[in-house]
């Protein structure tokens, strides 16, 4: 395992993240909004589904 010298590593770290195109504020709060729509319509769906399964295991067994 070849050894890595830490200042080494910290400057190129430094490096690379100089290439990052970093995006906007408005871009980020936008794909945010995006990702918690998406994560509650999803989790309704599900959330949707389990009531439905749970409702036909309760007539299926008599509950």
């Amino acid at each position: 395992m070849p050894q890595t010298n830490p200042a080494k590593f910290l400057s190129e770290v430094k490096s690379e993240l100089t290439k990052v195109t970093w995006p906007s504020r408005p871009e980020v709060v936008r794909l945010t909004m995006v990702v918690v729509i998406i994560s509650l319509i999803v989790g309704l769906f599900v959330g949707g589904l389990d009531l439905i399964f749970t409702k036909i295991i309760q007539l299926i067994l008599g509950r």
